[in-house]
């Protein structure tokens, strides 16, 4: 995460979130601050790391860490779900399905791919489930995201010894096209005219 956005959040939150504001006890001290708190979330995330781990760094204890994770993602998604977290507009698509155009693929309204998590917790009785040859388990993400790296579409938690189709086929990426409620999109390839858009994808299999 860029400082500009980081700063941007902690900002939103000390002001439209009451556990993020900052307030004083009976003695006059200060509490911890709203930059503090969101550090704390952040290596959390970032690391992947337990609550207890931003003690001695930030000065945070593991309950208030966990507090400050929860409060924190349950705010993220108040405040900028309907910026982010959302599918495509017509509007949306229109300019998604333009750019795409410009870059030579019409038709084209975002690239999918799936990448593998590791799960460093995973229970040992999943182990086997989730492990792939290499003996790290694994979860798997199913996104979709557009040139400008906005994600508006993720699939997560499918194990990993799962490949890329096995995931499209659970994933409900195209159930809008399944139940005939797709955007009706129309361009031409080679003098062929095609009436869906689509997803750009590299080879899911080695040669």
């Amino acid at each position: 995460m860029n400082k500009t956005l980081f700063l941007r959040t902690v900002h939103r939150l000390s002001i439209e979130e009451d556990y993020f504001q900052p307030s004083e006890d009976a003695a006059g001290r200060s509490s911890l601050s709203p930059l503090q708190k969101c550090t704390a979330v952040i290596r959390q995330l970032a690391y992947g790391g337990g609550a207890d781990t931003v003690d001695e760094y930030i000065r945070l204890g593991e309950t208030i860490a966990r507090k400050c994770l929860h409060h924190f993602t349950a705010e993220i998604i108040h405040l900028f779900g309907d910026e982010y977290l959302r599918r495509p507009t017509s509007e949306d698509l229109q300019r998604l399905l333009y750019i795409g155009e410009q870059r030579g693929f019409p038709g084209m309204v975002g690239s999918i791919d799936c990448i593998h998590w590791e799960w460093k917790n995973c229970p040992t009785s999943w182990k086997g489930m989730y492990s792939r040859g290499t003996g790290k388990p694994t979860i798997v993400l199913e996104a979709v995201a557009s040139y400008d790296l906005w994600i508006w579409h993720a699939f997560f938690g499918a194990p990993g010894t799962m490949n890329d189709l096995n995931i499209l086929d659970r994933s409900p990426v195209f159930d809008d096209i399944i139940n005939g409620i797709a955007p009706q999109v129309s361009f031409s390839v080679n003098g062929n005219l095609y009436h869906l858009a689509y997803y750009l994808t590299d080879g899911i299999y080695p040669k």
